[in-house]
């Protein structure tokens, strides 16, 4: 593991205060982060593999990741750090932009049209195209800003934020966003990297691929059918909320997380690029919480945790008749080993939810009091030579059945399982693009899902009373980051 340059981030405040007004330093901040941060919640607008990460390290994509966006231990660090350590980086501004042009075809045809233009089958598009301003909140230009003394404190600030055009639903909207504040210190004779964070994607601010934010599958077709259930961590509310939170890594082992989240307002989230109808909605802030041990083993890092959120929610936004309770408990574990040209990363994920039903069952939305899903994903990925990968996923949900709930399946089953399989080629992974705009990166793969069960349904009878594995789907895509 490379070893992280310090100097700028741990400056104690007293020098800076000697030849610099703190409170100037602090107000110029707050003001210019304001309006930083009003862009970016008032526009249109996932941590991914990031060229602008990379032109602020001046370091190639391997050495923060494998098979991007899997983060390698350096890329985690940088994560913690809130995406602002730099190594003499270009004199570029923070941006990136990705752009993933797609194929999709499915094992039966779609009547009616996969989505609204496109056709049953066989389907191109350009998935998505992504704005990024990512990496350092001034980029290179705080000194400019604040003086040599104040871009210390200046640069401890860090941003992720994406802005996404759907190709499929041709629309624009806000996606992933996080602004950072992190720092380093000790803890009896013990080195901490600690911070806060700002986001709206609980697991979003965490450094392991293992947990729902950055798990895999990283990236699927939106022309092809998908199972319905799905548990709130993962993803259900993701974009319509925003959270704030603390964490701390001790002794680069023991890593804790607390924070909350709140559904955000319906006019600020049609602001924004979402659209609030139907959405579960949380009632005052719902706790999250993380904790998670990471080590050597062998000649690997072994990560095991503990991850989970609770929330009182309003089905639909509708708060005539109560409100629901959910809760999810989440375990996983990441280990990772590289071998010359050999990079392996194993995942493991499991989310138990208990869902509690008093306003969903007054409502006539839920049949059962209570139900419960269990969602299981192992996963392991290969990448030889920093340039062709393989990877292999089981996937499984199953829980209570409830027709009312599941009203999409003839068997009342969330039940959906079944095997992700992906090869990749990275041409440019290790050797980054021109120079006129370095580090650019470019990842070409195949996927292909197979379904044991669909919905309740088995492989020759899905949920909906046809063969599950009509839903099986093949997947190209070029992911190209610039």
């Amino acid at each position: 593991m490379k070893t992280i340059a310090r100097d700028s981030i741990n400056r104690s405040p007293s020098a800076i205060w000697k030849s610099v007004s703190g409170y100037q330093v602090w107000r110029r901040i707050g003001v210019i982060g304001g309006l930083v941060s009003a862009a970016l919640f008032l526009a249109p607008t996932t941590a991914r593999a990031l060229p602008s990460f990379a032109r602020q390290m001046n370091m190639q994509c391997t050495d923060c990741h494998t098979e991007f966006p899997i983060l390698t231990q350096y890329g985690r660090q940088f994560k913690l750090t809130g995406y602002t350590l730099d190594t003499n980086p270009a004199q570029l501004p923070p941006i990136a932009v990705m752009v993933m042009p797609s194929f999709t075809h499915t094992q039966a045809a779609q009547a009616g049209g996969a989505a609204p233009g496109f056709g049953n089958n066989n389907n191109w598009a350009v998935s998505q195209v992504s704005l990024f301003y990512a990496g350092r909140l001034f980029g290179p230009f705080a000194e400019d800003i604040f003086g040599k003394e104040g871009a210390v404190i200046a640069n401890k600030f860090g941003i992720f934020n994406q802005t996404t055009y759907d190709g499929v639903a041709k629309d624009w909207s806000w996606d992933n966003t996080e602004l950072r504040f992190a720092d380093t210190g000790t803890v009896g004779e013990q080195d901490v990297i600690y911070g806060v964070y700002a986001n709206n994607n609980p697991t979003m601010q965490d450094p392991w691929n293992s947990t729902p934010a950055w798990g895999y599958p990283f990236s699927g077709s939106k022309l092809a059918p998908g199972p319905a259930a799905g548990t709130l961590i993962d993803g259900a509310v993701a974009q319509q909320v925003g959270g704030v939170g603390a964490y701390a890594m001790v002794a680069s082992k023991y890593y804790f997380d607390v924070g909350g989240y709140q559904t955000l307002g319906a006019h600020l989230q049609k602001n924004l690029g979402i659209d609030p109808a139907g959405e579960t909605q949380i009632s005052g802030l719902a706790p999250y919480w993380r904790f998670a041990v990471d080590q050597m083993v062998t000649d690997g890092r072994l990560e095991f945790g503990t991850f989970g959120m609770a929330a009182d929610t309003y089905p639909g936004r509708d708060k005539s008749a109560g409100k629901d309770r959910i809760v999810d408990f989440g375990l996983d574990s990441q280990y990772q080993v590289s071998h010359g040209v050999h990079d392996f990363t194993g995942l493991l994920s499991y989310v138990y939810e208990r869902q509690t039903w008093n306003a969903s069952e007054a409502l006539g939305l839920a049949d059962n009091a209570t139900d419960t899903l269990r969602n299981l994903k192992l996963t392991g990925s290969y990448l030889y030579d920093k340039t062709y990968g393989a990877t292999v996923q089981y996937f499984r949900m199953d829980g209570s059945s409830d027709a009312a709930l599941y009203a999409g399946s003839a068997t009342g089953s969330p039940t959906s399982d079944g095997f992700v399989l992906q090869a990749s080629f990275l041409p440019l992974n290790k050797h980054g693009g021109p120079s006129v705009w370095p580090r650019s990166n470019v990842k070409l793969s195949l996927q292909y899902t197979i379904y044991n069960h669909f919905d309740g349904g088995r492989t020759n009878y899905d949920g909906a009373g046809a063969n599950a594995k009509n839903n099986n789907t093949l997947y190209f895509e070029a992911w190209m980051a610039f």
